[in-house]
């Protein structure tokens, strides 16, 4: 049955560090060329010029693509109905988790910039829900859904919302820096780019293990980013990194078309960024970022070749977001049309569809998720509510890995603690 995720695949081949007689060819499979407000021509791959004689090693680029497989069979479906509601029900938990944030958030329950991630779902489902619990995610100041998705908690990202000692971080990260050490999500980072080298640190961690420590290590780092992070940069010298080294991690930008209000279009001299990828020497891959059976499957290309130690890829999902870029943004500058034509290719939706048209999963079981996912959404707000606040001893920890002489004072008491720390400043 023909729908918006119909298992259409590109392949090229890439040629990676080698003669140009002896390189290595690696599948590749791509989304077909976008029609998105975003994009300014088609996208499939071409040939790249490498005619520079003046390098000292080959020019490494996408070659060019080979002619579009169609499918023998119809009925074909990309994945079971185990898949299907485990994806259905991450991308609800994501949408319904955003949602109360922004409820709370306008109740005066949390504080600071909030970035939701509605519209957005399919990128962070997509990718995370086929990572092992060792596997590792960086992400950007948006990055309440990334937790969700790698295993944190509802409760525990909800309480470091609220600001509570159950939260993720203590209270102390807040929207922007969510982290958890039992589920290798290695934070937020709320300047643009600062996580893409935290990133490539972990990557060539898990290189270094297996290749020097002999250890049975086959880990791979996904780091997540926009648009606006693409000219920033450490994300050129960090892909520089990743292809010189071949480190088993995956650029994902989601380019949701905004930085902040500045277009796209109008902020890079080639809106491309999947172009930057063979640039480098890596493969670089547009896919429909609303579409997160599309994306998952790039996704399996790319994280299989990382733990094959054939190095990173460099993903453009071309998605959007339903809010502004804050909760403090009005989202006044994005056209109407542009905003109205997004919000019909809800990802959501389109899986939903794609799961009752194809006999998966029946209206029923997915209200059954729904229910249970605003059930625990629910719980997790009483649970973060009911939760209590970080001692004022709390302040310092955390912050020096060596305290003494900063924090704590000669007596192993907690400088904070003494009645004069504050003396001669403003009372809050």
């Amino acid at each position: 049955m023909a729908t918006a995720f119909a298992p259409t695949k590109l392949t090229a081949t890439v040629p990676l560090h080698g003669s140009h007689e002896n390189r290595l060819l690696l599948p590749i499979r791509l989304a077909p060329p976008s029609s998105f407000l975003g994009s300014t021509r088609s996208l499939s791959l071409r040939r790249l010029n490498h005619s520079n004689a003046t390098r000292r090693s080959p020019v490494v680029s996408v070659q060019e693509v080979v002619k579009e497989k169609q499918s023998t069979n119809n009925t074909s479906l990309l994945i079971t109905k185990e898949e299907g509601l485990e994806l259905y029900e991450d991308m609800i938990l994501g949408r319904s988790f955003e949602d109360m944030c922004a409820q709370m958030y306008y109740r005066g329950k949390m504080f600071g910039f909030v970035h939701l991630y509605n519209g957005q779902e399919a990128v962070s489902t997509g990718f995370i829900k086929l990572l092992t619990k060792s596997d590792s995610v960086v992400s950007t100041y948006r990055d309440h859904v990334h937790a969700l998705s790698k295993g944190v908690s509802a409760r525990a990202v909800m309480s470091e919302l609220f600001g509570k000692v159950t939260g993720c971080c203590r209270g102390q990260g807040g929207s922007m820096h969510m982290f958890s050490k039992e589920h290798n999500m290695l934070g937020g980072f709320a300047f643009i780019g600062e996580g893409i080298p935290v990133a490539t640190g972990a990557a060539f961690s898990s290189k270094y293990r297996r290749e020097v420590l002999k250890q049975d290590c086959d880990d791979v780092t996904v780091a997540f980013f926009g648009d606006g992070t693409c000219n920033n940069g450490q994300f050129f010298e960090c892909l520089n990194m990743a292809a010189l080294y071949k480190l088993p991690i995956i650029f994902v930008v989601e380019n949701n078309l905004w930085a902040i209000g500045m277009s796209h279009l109008r902020a890079t001299s080639d809106p491309e960024i999947w172009k930057k990828g063979p640039a480098f020497g890596m493969p670089g891959v547009h896919v429909d970022g609303m579409d997160v059976l599309k994306v998952r499957e790039v996704a399996k290309e790319a994280v299989t070749r990382a733990r094959r130690g054939e190095g990173p890829t460099l993903v453009e999902c071309e998605t959007y977001r339903f809010r502004g870029h804050s909760l403090a943004d009005p989202d006044e500058l994005r056209d109407a049309a542009e905003k109205a034509k997004y919000a019909a290719r809800d990802p959501i939706a389109a899986l939903k569809k794609y799961l009752i048209e194809n006999k998966l999963a029946k209206e029923a079981e997915l209200k059954s998720i729904e229910k249970k996912i605003d059930e625990l959404v629910e719980e997790a707000v009483e649970f973060a509510d009911a939760s209590p606040q970080p001692g004022r001893s709390q302040l310092l920890e955390n912050v020096f890995a060596d305290p003494k002489g900063f924090g704590i004072g000669p007596d192993g008491r907690y400088r904070c603690e003494d009645p004069k720390f504050t003396e001669g400043t403003a009372q809050v």
